[in-house]
Parts: structure tokens; sequence; C-alpha cells
């Protein structure tokens, strides 16, 4: 008898020292959407915070900028072609040993809230419950674990931090957790909340420099694209502009299911609510009939209305990230809990006229990354170290085990966040992207990044790109046939192909010459 309470004795100071772990995904939340990273266009105050009291990593990117393969990732610490999600359609196997599984098998309880995006059912998690697919901004459906979808009540956003506060009040407060906090926002069609949009309506935003940049001076990769804000961003379904505006104008090609459309995206909204950002719409509306002949015109009015969706979504996420933080401090749990927040990957606000993601450019290329545990990291640290998001799964495992398995391809962060490790001695990570058509004719590729440059190898097409990152950070400039970089070239396609070999990627087959 004496033993078996020595025995629980051990294991309470066992979980004692673990630390619980929240990981917080936004979905295309853009570093530049975040004032810890740039304070132009949006102040997040709550966000800023875990920078303000943990780390800020500079240079965190992703291997597949897309959706559910980051989803993947994290779940696995692996590759795309290691999980086998290489695309937004394809089934995530749940039967395969992920780290929430082996936090389980340590003495963790698991939960799951908000987007999965996997097309299957969550394991390893004592509780979860998950938007259907993409999910919608009011009113969301969810999936429970007995697999019932339910209404939900209220914005996305404060729906799934309602749902892991109550979580977290019913857990078994003996046990160390993990939480993974996966919101919508900011994710297309960018469906506000009102009281946000009032607010980022009357903002003016900076455009970036390459808004109007020139797309036949590129490759064919650049041409074929379907993700320009002039072109390919919808007037109705994105930028909720009634098609009564425009259903005489042939030039905007009015459709017959616009109406259909537009009253969807109002379908689950309040009658108060949708009165007020109707009448914020309406106002593009009337500008769109002043302008729609002036292209430059109508894509910097474009800008400046996705900008003010988009800003508003993120700041019903950093208000949210402010609820949870304060219930941390409440409950006592803030000292031992290592809050790590990021996107899926980035996203482009404009730069090169675009919007959405996929390439391998820094601009969707990166994610924010911020950390926070007091116990470990010290206030206002920033990295300026190459991360992946491979390196996630293997950090929470080193922070709660102590251990990583050796089927993860990315490495640990814990003795860098904790300064033990000063640096990371990696000086490139591999990318590979695969989804195509679908859904922005973005062509396939690989690509290899360093300290000071860029190789990029779009195989479909033969057509390579190299980029020199110190003197042109908005990669505009491809130096490819530059007789001055030949070296380099040929040192970056060696190091290709060794990060290929390291991390076991046959495709494209055959040599890349």
């Amino acid at each position: 008898m004496r033993f078996l309470f020595f025995l629980l004795l051990c294991c309470q100071s066992a979980f004692a020292q673990q630390p619980n772990i929240i990981y917080i995904m936004s979905d295309d939340h853009d570093n530049d959407a975040i004032s810890a990273y740039n304070k132009q266009f949006i102040h997040t105050p709550n966000i800023d915070r875990l920078a303000k009291e943990g780390i800020r990593f500079d240079r965190a990117f992703v291997g597949n900028s897309i959706c559910s393969p980051a989803r993947a990732t994290l779940l696995t610490g692996q590759h795309s072609h290691k999980n086998a999600v290489k695309d937004n359609h394809t089934r995530f196997d749940s039967s395969k040993i992920t780290m929430p599984h082996l936090l389980q098998q340590a003495g963790y309880q698991t939960a799951l809230t908000g987007k999965w995006h996997l097309h299957s059912y969550p394991s390893g998690f004592d509780y979860w419950k998950i938007l259907p697919g993409q999910g919608r901004y009011y009113d969301p459906l969810m999936i429970t674990m007995k697999g019932d979808t339910i209404v939900e009540n209220g914005y996305a956003t404060d729906v799934i931090t309602d749902d892991a506060l109550h979580w977290l009040d019913q857990r078994d407060k003996k046990k160390p957790f993990l939480l993974l906090l996966h919101h919508k926002a900011p994710h297309r069609n960018w469906v506000p909340r009102l009281k946000h949009l009032l607010i980022t309506s009357k903002q003016v935003f900076p455009e970036p420099p390459t808004l109007y940049a020139n797309m036949t001076k590129h490759g064919k990769a650049w041409q074929g694209q379907k993700m320009s804000i002039l072109n390919d961003m919808e007037l109705v379904v994105d930028l909720k502009i009634d098609p009564a505006y425009f259903e005489n104008i042939p030039e905007l090609k009015p459709n017959p299911s616009y109406k259909r459309d537009y009253n969807f995206i109002f379908n689950h909204i309040s009658e108060e609510e949708q009165k007020g950002l109707k009448e914020i719409y309406a106002e593009r509306g009337k500008l769109l009939q002043q302008h729609y002949k002036d292209k430059r015109k109508l894509l910097a009015l474009k800008y400046q209305w996705y900008m003010q969706d988009y800003m508003a979504c993120v700041a019903s996420v950093d208000e949210n990230i402010g609820r949870l933080l304060e219930y941390l401090d409440k409950n006592g749990l803030a000292k031992n809990t290592l809050v790590m927040y990021t996107g899926d990957q980035g996203f482009y606000l404009g730069e090169n006229g675009w919007f959405d993601k996929r390439w391998m450019y820094d601009v969707s290329l990166q994610a924010p990354l911020l950390m926070r545990w007091p116990e470990k990291i010290k206030p206002g640290t920033v990295s300026n170290e190459l991360v992946q998001n491979i390196d996630f799964a293997p950090t929470i495992m080193d922070a709660a085990t102590g251990k990583v398995p050796a089927w993860m391809q990315g490495i640990s962060l814990q003795s860098h966040i904790s300064g033990k490790q000063k640096k990371l001695n990696r000086k490139y990570l591999y990318y590979h992207y695969y989804e195509y058509p679908i859904d922005h004719y973005v062509l396939p590729h690989v690509g290899i990044r360093g300290e000071d440059y860029k190789l990029i190898y779009f195989y479909t097409v033969n057509e390579w790109e190299l980029y020199d990152l110190k003197k042109d950070p908005q990669e505009q400039t491809n130096l490819i046939n530059s007789t001055a970089h030949q070296a380099i070239i040929k040192q970056l396609k060696t190091e290709l192909l060794k990060l290929r070999d390291q991390y076991d990627d046959h495709e494209p087959a055959g040599e890349l010459r």
C-alpha cells in the first residue's frame, strides 16, 4: 500500500513538472498583420504580448505553403511527402502515430478545437470538436466526437475560443494538457464582425511597392497564376458587393448565381449585424460603379476593401487571444504553460498584386511564430535563426517528454528558446509545393532557402529562379541567367540534392539540372 502511495506521489510530481502546452494556429495569418512584426496595418496588443513576454521568430518558414499540409506537418513533424498530405484534397491517415498520441502516452490530456481540414476524424485526442471542412464565420457548424454536426451560435473565432475555455475548465486538473486551438480566421472570404469592420473600414492601408507589378517580365509560373486581386478576387463572394450594383455592367461579368452567393454570405448573420455590414458594403458598390473602367483605380479600391475585411478578421483573433491569456493569468496557469502562436503559412496582402499563398517566395513561405513560456523563455527575445514548421512537433515533444522520435524530420527548438543554444547551425530549408491546378494555378515547385539566396525549380515547365534575398528581398529579379551567379547556382543545386536525400524526397524523379 505504501509503495502504491509512493508511485502516486511520483506520478503527480512528474506531471507537475511537465509544462502545459497551448498551440494556436490561425488560418492565413501573415506576419504583416501582427504589430509585433509590422506596425503599419493593425494593432494586435494581445498577440504582441506573446512576443513581449516570450520570443519572436523573424525567420520561421513552412515546407509547403497551403492549409492541410501544414496541419499534417504539425501532427507528424514531417514534410508533406512523408506524412502523405501534399495538397488540400488528400485525407490524412488518422491511424498514424502522431505527436498528440505520444503526449497521451506520456500522461497528457489532449484536446483539439476549431479547424481540422484533414478529411478524417481526429485521433490522439481526449476531446475534439471541429469545423467541417473550411467552416463558416457566423453560426458555424461543428462536428463532435459523437459524430454529430451541431450549430454553434455566434462568430467562429469567439465560438472556438469559448469551446477551448470550456474544455480548460472541465479538464482533469491533476494532469498536464495539450490544447490545439485552430482558428478559421482570417481565411478567405474574410467575413468580419461588424464592430471590427467599423474600425478597419475607416482606415487607408499602405500599398505594397509591388502592388502594380508587371507580370509579363517574369516566367511562366507568374504569368499562369490566378491569384490576382484585380482579376481573380471576386466582387460578391470575396468583397461582399451586392450584384445589383453591377448587373448591367458587362465588363464586370455579372452572373445569375451572384444574387444567391450574396444572400448566402448573410444567411446566418443577425438582422442588426447584417444591416451595419451591408451599409459599409454598399459604399463599395457605389465606388465600383464610378471607377470600374480605370483598372489601376479598381485594383487600388479592391486592395483597400480586401485589407479592411482581412484586418477586421485578424482583430477578432487578437481579441480572443486576449481572452485566452487572461484565463491563464486568472487560473494560475501562465507560468508553466508553453503558448505557441503561428499561422499555417504566410499570405499575400497585395504584394505582386496578389492574394493567397502557395509560392516559395517569402511572403507566403514565412509564417508568424511567437512563443511564451515564463519558466524557460526570456521576455523580449528575438530569434533570427532559420526554423520551419517541421520543428513544431519535435519542440512540443521535447518540452513535454524530453524525447523526440527519430521519424520526425524537424529539430527541437527547446534549447534555443531557453537560451542554451544560440545558433541552430541550419544553413538551408527545403520546400516542395504540389497542388495544381486547383485553385490558383500555381505550378508545382521545389526549392532551397538559405541566409542570402533562394533557388526555386518549377519542374513541370523546367524553369529555375534565383533570388538575392539581401539585395532583392521582394524577389523581383531572377538571377538564374546571371554570369556572376553561376557558382552560387551550382552550389545551391548541390545543396538542394543533399536536402532531397536527407528528407527522402524522390519527386521530381531524376537529377535536377
